[in-house]
């Protein structure tokens, strides 16, 4: 199905307006297709986004900017965020020893195994959603994507 049938137009759209369009709606796709993973353990795709930097921590605190800086969506509700995922009991946040005004939050036990279980459900669905392209052309489409 192309753009136009889609998005229920008649009219040919300018290719420059037409990409843009299609980029959005494959996003959206793929932000649905995560959600739809991620539901069953009560998480959004922000909520994972900072679980997944955590764990990429390493066992080493990170504060807000930090984790603001390295989301995949940029926003400015990281607190709330890391508020949801502390009352999951997934994060943990402690005010540093040295630096009282500095916040540290660190991914808990039971926040490394709910990404444990859902890294297989993921690639899983990672690996559906690209099942029509191969490794070429992953490697052009990147290539392509790179230069916005």
């Amino acid at each position: 199905m192309n753009v136009e049938e889609i998005i229920k137009t008649n009219q040919q759209m300018p290719l420059e307006k037409r990409t843009l369009i299609h980029i959005a709606l494959v996003a959206n796709k793929i932000d649905e297709e995560i959600a739809s993973v991620l539901k069953p353990f009560d998480v959004s795709i922000q909520q994972f986004n900072v679980l997944r930097i955590l764990r990429g921590q390493n066992g080493k605190p990170a504060n807000l900017s930090t984790i603001n800086e390295r989301m995949v969506t940029k926003m400015s509700n990281t607190t709330r965020l890391v508020d949801k995922l502390i009352l999951k009991g997934l994060v943990n946040r402690t005010i540093c020893l040295k630096n009282r005004r500095k916040v540290e939050i660190v991914i808990t036990e039971g926040g490394l195994h709910m990404l444990s279980n859902i890294d297989g459900i993921l690639f899983e669905a990672e690996k559906k959603m690209l099942k029509n392209f191969d490794d070429t052309e992953l490697q052009e489409l990147n290539e392509l994507l790179n230069k916005f």
